[in-house]
Protein backbone atom coordinates (compact mmCIF):
# COMPACT_ATOMS: atom_id res chain seq x y z
CA UNK A 1 0.00 0.00 0.00
CA UNK A 2 1.84 2.86 -1.69
CA UNK A 3 -0.05 5.68 0.38
CA UNK A 4 0.94 4.59 3.89
CA UNK A 5 4.33 6.96 3.08
CA UNK A 6 2.95 10.43 2.22
CA UNK A 7 4.37 11.68 -0.96
CA UNK A 8 6.80 14.47 1.37
CA UNK A 9 9.15 11.78 2.38
CA UNK A 10 11.37 12.36 -1.07
CA UNK A 11 10.48 15.65 -2.24
CA UNK A 12 10.18 18.97 -1.13
CA UNK A 13 7.94 22.27 -2.47
CA UNK A 14 9.92 25.07 -3.16
CA UNK A 15 8.55 28.15 -3.31
CA UNK A 16 7.95 28.46 -6.73
CA UNK A 17 5.69 25.43 -6.59
CA UNK A 18 8.45 23.28 -8.25
CA UNK A 19 9.28 19.91 -6.25
CA UNK A 20 12.62 19.37 -6.05
CA UNK A 21 14.12 15.93 -3.95
CA UNK A 22 15.33 16.29 -0.32
CA UNK A 23 19.47 16.87 -1.18
CA UNK A 24 20.11 16.24 2.49
CA UNK A 25 17.92 15.03 5.31
CA UNK A 26 20.46 15.17 8.07
CA UNK A 27 20.54 18.80 7.42
CA UNK A 28 16.66 20.36 6.61
CA UNK A 29 14.06 19.84 8.57
CA UNK A 30 10.48 19.32 7.40
CA UNK A 31 8.12 22.06 8.53
CA UNK A 32 10.07 25.14 9.82
CA UNK A 33 13.07 26.42 11.59
CA UNK A 34 10.67 26.64 15.21
CA UNK A 35 9.06 23.79 16.82
CA UNK A 36 10.19 21.47 15.29
CA UNK A 37 13.70 22.09 15.98
CA UNK A 38 12.72 21.56 20.17
CA UNK A 39 10.84 18.53 18.91
CA UNK A 40 13.99 17.26 17.55
CA UNK A 41 15.38 18.08 20.88
CA UNK A 42 13.01 16.24 22.93
CA UNK A 43 13.32 13.01 21.41
CA UNK A 44 17.23 13.04 21.65
CA UNK A 45 16.80 13.79 25.33
CA UNK A 46 14.43 10.74 26.08
CA UNK A 47 17.15 8.69 24.52
CA UNK A 48 20.02 10.31 26.15
CA UNK A 49 18.11 9.86 29.46
CA UNK A 50 17.51 6.41 28.60
CA UNK A 51 21.10 5.65 28.19
CA UNK A 52 21.60 7.07 31.64
CA UNK A 53 18.84 5.26 33.63
CA UNK A 54 16.55 7.80 33.37
CA UNK A 55 18.38 10.41 36.23
CA UNK A 56 17.12 13.40 35.73
CA UNK A 57 14.36 12.37 33.43
CA UNK A 58 12.13 15.11 33.90
CA UNK A 59 14.42 18.16 34.68
CA UNK A 60 15.91 17.82 31.37
CA UNK A 61 19.59 19.67 30.25
CA UNK A 62 17.43 23.30 29.33
CA UNK A 63 15.12 25.34 31.62
CA UNK A 64 17.96 25.51 34.48
CA UNK A 65 17.62 25.99 36.88
CA UNK A 66 13.17 25.17 36.79
CA UNK A 67 12.16 21.71 37.54
CA UNK A 68 10.01 19.37 35.49
CA UNK A 69 11.43 21.42 32.51
CA UNK A 70 9.87 18.19 30.45
CA UNK A 71 6.55 18.65 31.64
CA UNK A 72 6.50 22.05 29.71
CA UNK A 73 5.75 20.34 26.72
CA UNK A 74 4.31 17.23 25.33
CA UNK A 75 7.46 14.93 26.53
CA UNK A 76 6.94 12.99 23.15
CA UNK A 77 9.08 9.95 25.79
CA UNK A 78 6.93 7.30 23.52
CA UNK A 79 9.81 8.23 20.74
CA UNK A 80 12.57 7.68 23.33
CA UNK A 81 14.09 4.45 22.14
CA UNK A 82 13.99 6.52 18.30
CA UNK A 83 16.21 8.71 20.60
CA UNK A 84 19.09 5.86 21.04
CA UNK A 85 20.15 5.62 17.28
CA UNK A 86 22.10 8.59 16.43
CA UNK A 87 23.97 11.27 18.31
CA UNK A 88 24.15 15.53 17.90
CA UNK A 89 22.43 17.72 16.29
CA UNK A 90 22.92 15.33 12.71
CA UNK A 91 21.01 13.01 14.43
CA UNK A 92 18.36 14.49 15.97
CA UNK A 93 17.14 16.25 12.78
CA UNK A 94 17.39 12.80 10.79
CA UNK A 95 15.77 11.54 13.32
CA UNK A 96 12.81 13.80 13.31
CA UNK A 97 12.18 13.98 10.03
CA UNK A 98 12.02 10.03 9.67
CA UNK A 99 9.66 9.73 12.88
CA UNK A 100 7.45 12.39 10.94
CA UNK A 101 7.14 10.49 8.10
CA UNK A 102 6.16 7.54 10.22
CA UNK A 103 3.69 9.32 12.10
CA UNK A 104 1.71 10.06 9.08
CA UNK A 105 2.38 6.17 7.97
CA UNK A 106 1.50 5.10 11.59
CA UNK A 107 -2.07 7.19 11.35
CA UNK A 108 -3.00 5.63 8.23
CA UNK A 109 -2.17 2.14 9.30
CA UNK A 110 -4.13 2.77 12.75
CA UNK A 111 -6.95 4.05 10.57
CA UNK A 112 -6.97 1.22 8.09
CA UNK A 113 -6.75 -1.29 10.96
CA UNK A 114 -9.29 0.15 12.68
CA UNK A 115 -12.26 -0.10 9.95
CA UNK A 116 -11.15 -3.67 8.66
CA UNK A 117 -12.17 -4.53 12.17
CA UNK A 118 -14.98 -2.48 11.97
CA UNK A 119 -16.48 -4.48 8.61
CA UNK A 120 -15.33 -1.96 6.31
CA UNK A 121 -14.09 -3.83 3.08
CA UNK A 122 -10.31 -3.14 1.71
CA UNK A 123 -11.05 0.10 -0.02
CA UNK A 124 -13.19 1.78 2.28
CA UNK A 125 -10.71 1.36 5.36
CA UNK A 126 -7.91 2.82 2.94
CA UNK A 127 -10.25 5.79 2.24
CA UNK A 128 -10.57 5.79 5.78
CA UNK A 129 -6.96 5.50 6.55
CA UNK A 130 -6.21 8.49 3.68
CA UNK A 131 -8.84 10.54 5.63
CA UNK A 132 -7.16 10.06 9.25
CA UNK A 133 -3.51 10.47 8.14
CA UNK A 134 -3.80 13.05 5.27
CA UNK A 135 -6.49 15.71 6.63
CA UNK A 136 -5.74 19.05 5.77
CA UNK A 137 -5.94 20.49 8.64
CA UNK A 138 -3.37 18.11 10.18
CA UNK A 139 -0.55 19.94 7.94
CA UNK A 140 -1.44 23.09 9.93
CA UNK A 141 0.38 21.24 12.74
CA UNK A 142 3.60 20.44 10.55
CA UNK A 143 5.53 21.64 13.30
CA UNK A 144 3.85 19.49 15.89
CA UNK A 145 4.97 16.17 15.91
CA UNK A 146 3.06 15.37 19.63
CA UNK A 147 0.07 16.40 17.48
CA UNK A 148 0.44 14.74 14.63
CA UNK A 149 1.31 10.86 16.36
CA UNK A 150 -2.69 9.69 16.89
CA UNK A 151 -1.92 6.46 14.68
CA UNK A 152 -1.50 4.83 18.27
CA UNK A 153 -4.91 5.93 18.96
CA UNK A 154 -6.72 4.11 16.12
CA UNK A 155 -4.24 1.26 16.02
CA UNK A 156 -5.23 0.68 19.91
CA UNK A 157 -8.86 1.08 19.36
CA UNK A 158 -8.73 -2.18 16.54
CA UNK A 159 -6.74 -4.27 18.76
CA UNK A 160 -9.08 -3.52 21.50
CA UNK A 161 -12.02 -4.07 19.21
CA UNK A 162 -10.33 -7.48 17.67
CA UNK A 163 -9.48 -8.76 21.45
CA UNK A 164 -12.82 -8.28 22.54
CA UNK A 165 -14.58 -9.85 19.18
CA UNK A 166 -16.62 -6.36 18.25
CA UNK A 167 -17.24 -5.35 14.87
CA UNK A 168 -19.94 -3.29 13.80
CA UNK A 169 -21.32 -5.74 10.73
CA UNK A 170 -21.20 -8.55 13.49
CA UNK A 171 -21.23 -7.56 16.96
CA UNK A 172 -20.24 -9.19 19.39
CA UNK A 173 -18.80 -12.64 18.95
CA UNK A 174 -17.22 -14.68 21.54
CA UNK A 175 -15.57 -17.27 19.37
CA UNK A 176 -13.60 -13.92 17.75
CA UNK A 177 -12.32 -13.09 21.14
CA UNK A 178 -8.61 -12.68 21.34
CA UNK A 179 -7.31 -11.74 24.72
CA UNK A 180 -3.93 -10.89 23.59
CA UNK A 181 -5.03 -8.53 20.70
CA UNK A 182 -6.93 -6.64 23.95
CA UNK A 183 -3.73 -6.67 25.91
CA UNK A 184 -1.69 -5.30 23.07
CA UNK A 185 -4.15 -2.76 22.58
CA UNK A 186 -3.94 -1.51 26.16
CA UNK A 187 -0.30 -1.11 25.61
CA UNK A 188 -0.46 0.63 22.37
CA UNK A 189 -3.04 2.69 24.32
CA UNK A 190 -0.01 3.47 26.99
CA UNK A 191 2.39 4.62 24.53
CA UNK A 192 0.15 7.21 22.83
CA UNK A 193 -0.44 8.55 26.37
CA UNK A 194 3.62 8.76 26.54
CA UNK A 195 3.79 10.97 23.67
CA UNK A 196 1.90 13.75 25.32
CA UNK A 197 -1.39 15.14 26.34
CA UNK A 198 -2.01 17.20 23.39
CA UNK A 199 -4.06 14.90 22.00
CA UNK A 200 -3.39 11.84 24.75
CA UNK A 201 -5.85 13.95 27.47
CA UNK A 202 -9.10 13.79 24.53
CA UNK A 203 -8.34 10.02 24.01
CA UNK A 204 -8.21 9.29 27.68
CA UNK A 205 -11.62 10.24 28.38
CA UNK A 206 -12.78 8.82 25.13
CA UNK A 207 -11.21 5.46 26.12
CA UNK A 208 -12.61 5.59 29.48
CA UNK A 209 -16.23 6.80 27.96
CA UNK A 210 -15.68 3.32 25.57
CA UNK A 211 -15.07 1.50 28.70
CA UNK A 212 -18.51 2.44 30.66
CA UNK A 213 -20.47 1.95 27.69
CA UNK A 214 -19.06 -1.90 27.17
CA UNK A 215 -19.85 -1.93 31.08
CA UNK A 216 -23.05 -0.86 30.92
CA UNK A 217 -23.36 -3.31 27.65
CA UNK A 218 -22.17 -6.13 29.55
CA UNK A 219 -24.04 -5.84 32.63
CA UNK A 220 -27.79 -6.20 30.57
CA UNK A 221 -26.62 -8.32 28.33
CA UNK A 222 -24.35 -10.61 30.68
CA UNK A 223 -22.26 -12.30 27.53
CA UNK A 224 -19.37 -14.92 29.51
CA UNK A 225 -15.87 -13.51 29.33
CA UNK A 226 -13.14 -15.56 29.12
CA UNK A 227 -10.81 -15.85 31.69
CA UNK A 228 -7.73 -14.93 29.82
CA UNK A 229 -9.67 -11.69 28.46
CA UNK A 230 -10.53 -10.88 31.97
CA UNK A 231 -7.46 -10.65 32.94
CA UNK A 232 -5.44 -9.22 30.04
CA UNK A 233 -7.75 -6.42 30.69
CA UNK A 234 -7.17 -5.86 34.17
CA UNK A 235 -3.55 -6.07 33.71
CA UNK A 236 -3.32 -3.79 30.39
CA UNK A 237 -6.28 -1.72 32.14
CA UNK A 238 -3.43 -1.48 35.02
CA UNK A 239 -0.54 -0.55 32.89
CA UNK A 240 -2.61 2.09 30.81
CA UNK A 241 -3.98 3.51 34.03
CA UNK A 242 -0.24 3.82 35.77
CA UNK A 243 0.83 5.41 32.24
CA UNK A 244 -2.27 7.96 32.36
CA UNK A 245 -1.24 8.73 36.26
CA UNK A 246 2.21 9.26 35.95
CA UNK A 247 2.24 11.69 33.30
CA UNK A 248 -1.21 13.28 34.53
CA UNK A 249 1.49 14.10 37.67
CA UNK A 250 4.18 15.25 36.42
CA UNK A 251 2.08 18.15 34.06
CA UNK A 252 0.10 18.79 37.22
CA UNK A 253 3.21 18.77 39.00
CA UNK A 254 5.23 21.66 36.96
CA UNK A 255 1.59 23.61 37.20
CA UNK A 256 1.99 23.74 41.39
CA UNK A 257 5.54 25.32 40.56
CA UNK A 258 3.92 27.96 38.44
CA UNK A 259 0.87 28.58 40.07
CA UNK A 260 1.31 32.05 38.29
CA UNK A 261 1.15 30.37 34.85
CA UNK A 262 -2.70 30.31 34.35
CA UNK A 263 -4.76 29.87 30.96
CA UNK A 264 -7.57 31.77 31.52
CA UNK A 265 -10.88 31.95 29.57
CA UNK A 266 -9.91 34.50 27.72
CA UNK A 267 -6.83 33.48 26.64
CA UNK A 268 -8.52 30.41 24.97
CA UNK A 269 -10.68 32.29 23.07
CA UNK A 270 -7.78 33.76 21.54
CA UNK A 271 -7.05 30.24 19.86
CA UNK A 272 -10.91 29.17 19.66
CA UNK A 273 -11.80 28.53 15.65
CA UNK A 274 -15.25 29.56 14.76
CA UNK A 275 -17.33 27.38 12.76
CA UNK A 276 -16.21 28.92 9.61
CA UNK A 277 -12.97 27.19 9.72
CA UNK A 278 -14.06 23.80 9.53
CA UNK A 279 -13.98 24.84 5.61
CA UNK A 280 -10.55 26.30 5.43
CA UNK A 281 -7.48 24.93 4.68
CA UNK A 282 -3.75 25.69 6.62
CA UNK A 283 -1.05 26.88 4.41
CA UNK A 284 0.21 23.92 4.07
CA UNK A 285 -2.43 22.17 2.31
CA UNK A 286 -1.28 21.88 -1.43
CA UNK A 287 -4.96 21.89 -3.41
CA UNK A 288 -6.51 24.44 -0.93
CA UNK A 289 -3.03 26.35 0.96
CA UNK A 290 -2.66 29.55 -1.74
CA UNK A 291 -6.66 29.52 -2.40
CA UNK A 292 -7.34 29.56 1.15
CA UNK A 293 -5.16 32.81 2.10
CA UNK A 294 -8.05 35.20 2.29
CA UNK A 295 -9.74 32.93 4.28
CA UNK A 296 -7.45 32.53 6.66
CA UNK A 297 -6.97 35.91 7.19
CA UNK A 298 -10.25 36.42 8.04
CA UNK A 299 -9.81 33.67 10.76
CA UNK A 300 -7.63 35.65 13.18
CA UNK A 301 -5.34 34.64 15.80
CA UNK A 302 -3.75 31.82 15.38
CA UNK A 303 -4.52 30.48 11.59
CA UNK A 304 -3.05 26.93 12.24
CA UNK A 305 -5.10 26.37 15.40
CA UNK A 306 -8.07 27.34 13.15
CA UNK A 307 -7.82 26.10 10.24
CA UNK A 308 -9.63 22.70 11.04
CA UNK A 309 -11.08 21.64 6.81
CA UNK A 310 -10.96 17.99 7.48
CA UNK A 311 -11.60 17.71 3.32
CA UNK A 312 -14.09 18.10 0.91
CA UNK A 313 -14.18 14.89 -0.12
CA UNK A 314 -14.52 13.41 2.86
CA UNK A 315 -17.57 15.64 3.97
CA UNK A 316 -18.97 14.81 0.91
CA UNK A 317 -18.75 10.89 1.36
CA UNK A 318 -19.72 11.48 4.82
CA UNK A 319 -22.86 13.43 4.34
CA UNK A 320 -23.57 10.14 1.74
CA UNK A 321 -23.05 8.10 4.45
CA UNK A 322 -25.74 8.93 6.60
CA UNK A 323 -28.66 7.28 3.80
CA UNK A 324 -26.15 4.66 1.87
CA UNK A 325 -23.93 2.32 4.35
CA UNK A 326 -23.07 -0.65 5.32
CA UNK A 327 -23.36 0.48 9.27
CA UNK A 328 -26.76 -0.09 10.64
CA UNK A 329 -29.24 3.08 10.86
CA UNK A 330 -28.18 3.42 15.00
CA UNK A 331 -24.39 3.45 14.21
CA UNK A 332 -24.54 5.87 11.52
CA UNK A 333 -26.83 8.05 14.00
CA UNK A 334 -24.38 7.31 16.74
CA UNK A 335 -21.45 8.51 14.59
CA UNK A 336 -23.24 11.78 13.52
CA UNK A 337 -23.99 12.59 17.41
CA UNK A 338 -20.39 12.30 17.36
CA UNK A 339 -18.87 14.20 14.92
CA UNK A 340 -21.28 16.95 15.75
CA UNK A 341 -20.30 17.21 19.53
CA UNK A 342 -16.93 16.71 18.61
CA UNK A 343 -17.27 19.84 16.36
CA UNK A 344 -18.70 21.90 19.22
CA UNK A 345 -16.35 20.79 21.29
CA UNK A 346 -13.55 21.89 19.24
CA UNK A 347 -14.84 25.41 18.53
CA UNK A 348 -13.55 25.92 22.38
CA UNK A 349 -14.83 29.32 24.02
CA UNK A 350 -17.57 30.00 20.08
CA UNK A 351 -19.02 26.86 20.89
CA UNK A 352 -21.98 26.06 23.34
CA UNK A 353 -20.54 23.27 25.58
CA UNK A 354 -16.37 23.69 25.68
CA UNK A 355 -16.81 25.22 29.11
CA UNK A 356 -17.84 22.17 30.35
CA UNK A 357 -14.56 20.57 29.58
CA UNK A 358 -12.55 23.84 30.66
CA UNK A 359 -14.41 23.99 34.34
CA UNK A 360 -15.34 20.24 35.50
CA UNK A 361 -13.33 17.89 33.30
CA UNK A 362 -9.60 17.83 34.80
CA UNK A 363 -6.65 18.51 32.63
CA UNK A 364 -8.57 21.11 30.23
CA UNK A 365 -8.24 24.02 31.95
CA UNK A 366 -4.55 23.39 31.23
CA UNK A 367 -5.13 23.31 27.25
CA UNK A 368 -5.21 26.64 25.14
CA UNK A 369 -5.89 24.92 21.65
CA UNK A 370 -9.71 23.44 21.65
CA UNK A 371 -9.12 23.52 17.90
CA UNK A 372 -7.17 20.37 18.06
CA UNK A 373 -10.15 18.18 19.32
CA UNK A 374 -11.48 18.07 15.71
CA UNK A 375 -9.10 14.61 15.45
CA UNK A 376 -12.53 13.40 16.93
CA UNK A 377 -15.34 14.67 14.42
CA UNK A 378 -12.45 13.62 11.43
CA UNK A 379 -12.90 9.52 12.86
CA UNK A 380 -16.26 9.72 13.16
CA UNK A 381 -16.51 11.31 9.63
CA UNK A 382 -13.93 8.45 7.99
CA UNK A 383 -16.53 5.71 9.80
CA UNK A 384 -18.83 6.90 7.83
CA UNK A 385 -17.48 7.51 4.69
CA UNK A 386 -16.32 4.05 5.27
CA UNK A 387 -19.41 2.90 5.57
CA UNK A 388 -20.42 4.27 2.07
CA UNK A 389 -17.67 3.01 0.20
CA UNK A 390 -18.18 -0.47 1.45
CA UNK A 391 -21.88 -0.33 0.87
CA UNK A 392 -20.82 1.01 -2.90
CA UNK A 393 -18.20 -1.90 -3.45
CA UNK A 394 -21.53 -4.84 -2.08
CA UNK A 395 -23.65 -2.66 -4.82
CA UNK A 396 -21.26 -2.98 -7.15
CA UNK A 397 -20.73 -6.51 -6.93
CA UNK A 398 -24.18 -7.53 -6.71
CA UNK A 399 -25.04 -5.72 -10.02
CA UNK A 400 -21.75 -7.14 -12.15
CA UNK A 401 -21.57 -10.79 -13.21
CA UNK A 402 -19.56 -13.09 -11.01
CA UNK A 403 -16.03 -13.03 -12.71
CA UNK A 404 -15.98 -8.69 -12.98
CA UNK A 405 -17.42 -8.32 -9.93
CA UNK A 406 -14.53 -7.40 -7.50
CA UNK A 407 -13.17 -5.02 -10.97
CA UNK A 408 -16.92 -3.55 -10.85
CA UNK A 409 -16.68 -2.72 -7.25
CA UNK A 410 -13.27 -1.51 -7.42
CA UNK A 411 -13.69 0.87 -10.51
CA UNK A 412 -16.41 2.48 -8.10
CA UNK A 413 -15.08 3.15 -5.23
CA UNK A 414 -10.88 3.48 -5.83
CA UNK A 415 -11.45 6.90 -7.54
CA UNK A 416 -12.70 7.70 -4.36
CA UNK A 417 -9.80 6.76 -2.36
CA UNK A 418 -7.29 9.17 -5.04
CA UNK A 419 -10.14 11.57 -4.40
CA UNK A 420 -9.47 11.41 -0.60
CA UNK A 421 -5.46 11.16 -1.31
CA UNK A 422 -5.48 13.70 -3.98
CA UNK A 423 -7.12 16.61 -1.40
CA UNK A 424 -4.68 15.22 1.22
CA UNK A 425 -1.52 16.11 -0.71
CA UNK A 426 1.16 18.63 1.42
CA UNK A 427 3.15 21.39 0.54
CA UNK A 428 5.84 21.52 3.03
CA UNK A 429 9.20 23.05 3.50
CA UNK A 430 12.30 21.67 4.13
CA UNK A 431 14.31 24.31 5.09
CA UNK A 432 18.23 23.94 6.35
CA UNK A 433 18.80 23.60 9.87
CA UNK A 434 21.24 26.35 11.62
CA UNK A 435 24.21 24.82 12.49
CA UNK A 436 25.74 24.47 15.79
CA UNK A 437 27.67 27.72 17.42
CA UNK A 438 30.95 26.48 18.00
CA UNK A 439 31.76 28.78 20.70
CA UNK A 440 28.99 26.32 21.95
CA UNK A 441 31.14 23.64 22.03
CA UNK A 442 33.86 25.62 23.90
CA UNK A 443 31.26 26.87 26.54
CA UNK A 444 29.65 23.60 27.16
CA UNK A 445 32.88 22.10 28.49
CA UNK A 446 31.88 24.79 31.33
CA UNK A 447 28.40 24.60 31.73
CA UNK A 448 26.23 25.60 33.26
CA UNK A 449 25.62 28.14 30.43
CA UNK A 450 23.29 30.54 29.23
CA UNK A 451 23.19 31.48 25.40
CA UNK A 452 22.43 34.97 24.59
CA UNK A 453 20.07 36.72 23.01
CA UNK A 454 17.33 34.49 24.96
CA UNK A 455 14.23 34.40 23.53
CA UNK A 456 11.52 31.33 22.54
CA UNK A 457 12.57 31.77 18.87
CA UNK A 458 16.80 31.68 19.59
CA UNK A 459 16.19 29.17 22.04
CA UNK A 460 14.58 26.66 19.95
CA UNK A 461 17.65 26.12 18.02
CA UNK A 462 19.72 26.29 21.52
CA UNK A 463 17.56 23.32 22.59
CA UNK A 464 18.22 21.42 18.76
CA UNK A 465 22.11 22.70 19.11
CA UNK A 466 22.14 21.18 22.83
CA UNK A 467 21.38 17.64 21.68
CA UNK A 468 25.53 17.80 21.12
CA UNK A 469 26.46 16.62 24.88
CA UNK A 470 23.09 17.68 26.41
CA UNK A 471 25.44 20.80 28.43
CA UNK A 472 22.91 22.04 31.39
CA UNK A 473 21.59 25.68 30.15
CA UNK A 474 19.29 28.44 31.09
CA UNK A 475 17.54 28.50 27.42
CA UNK A 476 14.54 26.75 26.69
CA UNK A 477 11.40 26.98 24.82
CA UNK A 478 7.74 25.66 25.78
CA UNK A 479 4.15 26.69 25.21
CA UNK A 480 4.49 29.16 27.85
CA UNK A 481 7.82 30.89 29.80
CA UNK A 482 7.52 30.45 33.69
CA UNK A 483 8.20 33.87 35.72
CA UNK A 484 11.40 32.68 36.57
CA UNK A 485 12.75 32.24 33.18
CA UNK A 486 11.56 35.56 32.30
CA UNK A 487 13.25 36.88 34.88
CA UNK A 488 16.62 35.59 34.18
CA UNK A 489 16.35 37.08 30.70
CA UNK A 490 15.27 40.25 31.54
CA UNK A 491 18.01 40.72 34.18
CA UNK A 492 20.69 39.60 31.37
CA UNK A 493 19.59 42.20 29.11
CA UNK A 494 22.13 44.04 31.28
CA UNK A 495 24.73 42.22 31.29
CA UNK A 496 27.65 42.29 32.44
CA UNK A 497 25.92 44.61 34.73
CA UNK A 498 26.56 43.83 38.79
CA UNK A 499 22.80 42.84 38.90
CA UNK A 500 22.96 40.19 36.53
CA UNK A 501 26.38 39.21 37.30
CA UNK A 502 25.15 38.40 40.76
CA UNK A 503 21.95 36.62 39.23
CA UNK A 504 25.00 34.27 37.07
CA UNK A 505 26.73 33.69 40.56
CA UNK A 506 23.39 32.92 42.15
CA UNK A 507 22.76 30.02 39.61
CA UNK A 508 26.17 28.37 39.27
CA UNK A 509 26.29 29.96 35.36
CA UNK A 510 29.80 29.43 34.64
CA UNK A 511 29.49 30.58 30.69
CA UNK A 512 27.56 32.61 28.71
CA UNK A 513 27.84 32.52 24.81
CA UNK A 514 26.99 35.67 22.79
CA UNK A 515 25.84 34.59 18.73
CA UNK A 516 27.11 37.69 16.68
CA UNK A 517 24.43 36.97 13.77
CA UNK A 518 21.90 37.18 16.27
CA UNK A 519 22.34 40.38 18.57
CA UNK A 520 21.50 43.33 16.03
CA UNK A 521 18.95 45.55 17.22
CA UNK A 522 19.05 43.89 20.47
CA UNK A 523 20.23 44.97 24.40
CA UNK A 524 22.96 43.00 23.78
CA UNK A 525 25.20 44.33 20.37
CA UNK A 526 27.09 46.59 22.96
CA UNK A 527 28.41 43.51 24.02
CA UNK A 528 30.46 42.79 20.86
CA UNK A 529 32.14 46.00 21.83
CA UNK A 530 32.68 46.62 25.62
CA UNK A 531 36.52 46.32 27.03
CA UNK A 532 37.39 43.41 29.29
CA UNK A 533 35.44 42.96 32.94
CA UNK A 534 36.89 42.03 36.20
CA UNK A 535 35.74 38.74 37.12
CA UNK A 536 35.12 37.73 33.38
CA UNK A 537 37.46 36.41 30.62
CA UNK A 538 36.25 36.85 26.99
CA UNK A 539 37.36 34.36 24.14
CA UNK A 540 36.17 34.75 20.64
CA UNK A 541 35.00 31.94 19.03
CA UNK A 542 34.95 32.56 15.19
CA UNK A 543 31.88 34.98 15.12
CA UNK A 544 30.72 34.77 18.45
CA UNK A 545 32.23 35.30 22.33
CA UNK A 546 32.06 33.23 25.46
CA UNK A 547 32.40 35.01 28.68
CA UNK A 548 33.28 32.44 31.27
CA UNK A 549 32.47 34.17 34.67
CA UNK A 550 34.98 33.66 37.49
CA UNK A 551 32.87 31.48 40.03
CA UNK A 552 35.35 32.20 42.70
CA UNK A 553 34.56 36.63 41.87
CA UNK A 554 31.20 37.89 43.57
Amino acid sequence: MIWLIPPYAVRVVSAGAKTVPIADPAHTIVGDLGDPTAQAWLVGWGGHALTHGLRGLWDTNAFYPDKYGLALNDSLLGYAPAGLIGNGVVGAVLRYNILFVLAFALAFLGGYALLRQLGANKVAAAVAGAALAYAPWRYGHDGHLNILSTGGITLALAMLARGHGFSFTRGYLAERVRPGWAFAGWLVAAWQVSLGFGVGLGFVYVLSALCLITLIAWLIHRPRLGLRLIVGDLIGGLVFTAVTGYFAYAYQHVRELNPDVTRDWDYVAYFSPTLRGLLVAPQSSLPWGTLHNDARTALGGIPTEKALLCGYALYLLAFAGLFLSRWSAVQRLLLLFGAVVGVLFALGTNGPIYRLLYLYVPGFDGSRTPGRLILWPTLCLAILAAGLVTHLAEVARRGAKPKWSVGAARLLTVPLLVLVLAEGLPDLGHPQTPAKPAAMALASAHAPIMVLPSDDGIDLHVLLWSTDGFPAMVNGAASYTTPNRQAIRDVMTTFPSEPALDRLHQLGIRSVVLLRDRVQGTPYEPLLYIPDVPGITRHDVGPDVVYTIDTNTK
